[in-house]
């Protein structure tokens, strides 16, 4: 019996209208673009504005286009799971908004939080239900609204971070496509470093902790850099020694946009060009778990069948990893919506 991989078959992703440019942040904290883009890469970032619109409206987005793209009807589909770390609530899960929103009435639906690394560790668990034979069709979507969390008074964090949502369609195949490889880990020792402090059960919202401004973002940025650079650069070119692939064989390179330079360092380590690197950090900033696979939508048109390809990402906890995939289709031939 051939063996069952776990294929990408489909991905979209959706970016609020608003843009919050350089300019527009230089007028809210003592920064200029110049600045930002120098340390960062970040031109612009886009928000969701509205009241009660969350991370679920973000997701539904994606999911929609998903199911038009690779015409799918939403009760065909079996599981989804939404990687966030901005839930609308702390309950219900967000997927379980997605499913509803969505059509998608016959999947059980949770959530995951490894923070930046979520979409990786909810890809490899999505993985493992495809593989199993249980399921045909399973999404795994990475979203956030991270401008709900953002402290626009703090000048080295709010320059970081956008919203945006993505989707992708994981189903079986017996081809020598879909997920080959994964390598995710986790070190608790990082949760001193970037965490939010306040909104769990450790520390429940109280006057005090809003007063105190314990629900924003919280990041030693130098600690951060540092064990960034090491993990995501090791991990990744880890990942091509273990499966013999040479730099002249991978076709992209789609790591977690969280700074140019942390991107940088991880394409040399793996020993490949820039031209193999997807990067669009300049235009929606860090968008957590949808960074992955905003880069994806973004390149889907260059993306070709059988494509070597790595994902690679860190996050608060700390966590990080890579997942090596062979890309499934040619992705100029499929539909294009907006």
């Amino acid at each position: 019996m051939s063996k069952i991989n776990a294929a990408i078959t489909g991905i979209h992703a959706y970016v609020p209208e608003y843009i919050l440019t350089n300019e527009e942040l230089s007028t809210m904290v003592d920064t200029n673009d110049e600045w930002i883009q120098t340390r960062t890469g970040i031109k612009e970032r886009h928000i969701l504005k509205g009241e009660g619109q969350g991370t679920s409206v973000l997701g539904t987005k994606a999911v929609l286009g998903l199911l038009e793209k690779t015409n799918t009807k939403g009760e065909e589909v079996d599981l989804i799971i939404c990687a966030t770390v901005t839930p609308d609530m702390l309950f219900p899960a967000t997927s379980n908004i997605i499913a509803h929103n969505t059509g998608c009435v016959n999947a059980f639906a949770f959530d995951t939080n490894a923070a930046c690394s979520g979409f990786l560790f909810a890809v490899q668990t999505g993985r493992m239900y495809v593989e199993s034979g249980l399921y045909k069709k399973v999404i795994v979507v990475g979203a956030d609204k991270m401008s709900s969390i953002v402290d626009y008074t703090d000048r080295k964090n709010c320059i970081l971070f956008g919203d945006a949502g993505g989707a992708i369609m994981l189903e079986p195949s017996t081809e020598d496509v879909g997920v080959m490889d994964a390598d995710l880990h986790t070190d608790g020792s990082g949760k001193d470093y970037l965490y939010q402090k306040a909104g769990g059960s450790a520390y429940p919202p109280t006057e005090e902790t809003v007063a105190n401004r314990e629900h924003f973002i919280y990041q030693e940025g130098q600690s951060v850099f540092k064990f960034a650079v090491s993990r995501m650069a090791d991990v990744s070119a880890d990942m091509m020694t273990k499966h013999n692939i040479k730099p002249e064989e991978l076709a992209w390179l789609v790591p977690h946009q969280a700074n140019l330079r942390i991107i940088d360092a991880t394409a040399r380590r793996m020993g490949i060009r820039k031209e193999q690197v997807m990067i669009n950090i300049e235009k929606y900033g860090n968008t957590t778990d949808a960074t992955i696979p905003l880069c994806l939508h973004d390149w889907e048109s260059q993306l070709r069948k059988g494509d070597k390809i790595i994902l690679s990402a860190f996050g608060g906890g700390f966590t990080w990893g890579a997942i090596y995939l062979k890309w499934a289709y040619d992705g100029d031939k499929v539909k294009k919506i907006q």
